[in-house]
């Protein structure tokens, strides 16, 4: 079952974007607004950090196994059916999560949360890739990303507060119901609308009818969003666990220091949308990554000052990287390929996303040190755009992008 489109018009597609934008705010509110619930919960259970680090990178490790599941069923049952269930499920992991007795069931319900979670995020940028018109991709992209980052701005700080206040079984109810209402909204007012009879992307390598599955340049993007995207990941969930040990601040300064980031992000992914839009997108994306390098290794600095800078540049400028690859993704393929395009370049983010925040934690336990992990997401800053340069290459002389 596929949804039916609107016909093209000039307007048709602001309210279903608008529900999409909430449906957004409601699924990252949990995802990124969660992280100061983590020292509680690791304190509760007596995690290493090496286990906190599974705890944190089981997203990614299920990411790796859902997202092209996610992308086929939303392009079997519909965007709309997959991201309403998909919030839903968040919804019932994290009732379920406030209600754990041990580690492994710990780990099970937050791996209920992620798979609700990731069947809904794939399903989002679907369906942005399906209304936006596409002349404004970028900034459309940009206005997805400040609103995810508005998400946690809202959330990390409140949960913070919310922990400190009730503590983190009750906290994480907030999360549950928001995942409720954002799917209700959705369910009420998304259709699908295109100002482009063709589809939602134009092929940069080769013909409409090639699968996804097959394009290089749409498997490039999964291998850049995912080892660019997973040092901001690593970094929004190692935060308090870095603010509580090198600088004894507790969860609500470790929110504030959380959203300091993603208000960074807000400003940020409206100015590189926009930027996006009049300038070749992998230029712009090549300079994002050469501030994400050096903002990452500033973060071994021990400094609480250069800290705090420093995550909010590694946030704000790695959340707008992956947005504006994720909206790429959407730009490349025609529109009967988006979600399948979208599942494949999840998969990267998926991969990564369990790589970082495990790697992180086990260079901690090794080293006694939270520098080494820094060093390594810089590291991988720079690998990123030797591969930005590696996919303008491939894409110069195709439809401008």
């Amino acid at each position: 079952m596929t949804t039916t489109v609107l016909p093209a018009a000039s307007a048709n597609w602001r309210l279903p974007f608008a529900a999409t934008l909430i449906a957004m705010f409601a699924l990252q509110l949990s995802n990124l607004g969660f992280s100061p619930l983590l020292p509680s919960i690791q304190q509760e259970f007596g995690m290493s950090y090496t286990q906190l680090g599974l705890f944190t990178g089981l997203y990614g490790l299920l990411a790796m196994l859902l997202s092209v599941p996610a992308g086929v069923s939303a392009k079997r049952f519909g965007e709309k059916h997959v991201l309403g269930v998909g919030l839903l499920g968040v919804a019932a992991g994290s009732v379920l999560l406030g209600e754990a007795w041990s580690f492994g069931s710990a780990l099970a319900f937050r791996g209920l949360t992620i798979f609700g979670y990731r069947f809904a995020f794939v399903s989002v940028l679907i369906a942005v890739a399906l209304t936006a018109p596409r002349s404004l991709r970028g900034r459309t992209m940009g206005v997805l990303g400040a609103t995810s980052a508005l998400a946690s701005v809202v959330g990390a700080p409140l949960g913070g507060v919310l922990v400190g206040e009730f503590g983190w079984r009750l906290a994480i109810l907030g999360y549950a119901a928001m995942a409720v209402v954002g799917a209700t909204v959705f369910w009420l007012f998304y259709r699908p609308t295109s100002d482009d009879p063709k589809g939602a992307g134009h092929p940069v390598d080769g013909a409409s009818s090639r699968s996804a599955f097959v394009s290089p340049v749409v498997w490039m993007i999964a291998l850049i969003v995912g080892l660019g995207g997973f040092g901001q990941f690593t970094v929004t969930y190692f935060v308090p666990s870095v603010a509580k040990a090198l600088y004894g601040l507790d969860a609500a300064a470790a929110g504030v220091i959380i959203s300091t980031g993603y208000l960074t992000a807000i400003v940020v992914n409206l100015g590189v949308g926009l930027l996006a839009d009049r300038q070749n997108k992998l230029v712009v994306l090549g300079l994002v990554f050469i501030i994400l390098s050096v903002a990452s290794a500033s973060m071994a600095i021990e400094d609480l000052l250069i800290f705090r800078v420093a995550t909010a540049t590694v946030i704000g400028f790695g959340f707008t990287a992956a947005n504006q690859l994720y909206g790429l993704a959407g730009m490349v393929m025609p529109r009967h390929e988006a979600g399948h395009a979208m599942g494949v370049v999840s998969l990267g983010a998926g991969l990564f996303g369990y790589f970082g925040p495990q790697m992180l934690g086990i260079l901690r336990d090794l080293t006694g040190s939270f520098a080494a992990g820094f060093y390594m997401v810089a590291v991988a800053d720079v690998l990123t755009l030797t591969l930005i340069a590696a996919l303008y290459r491939m894409t110069r002389g195709a439809t401008p992008i």
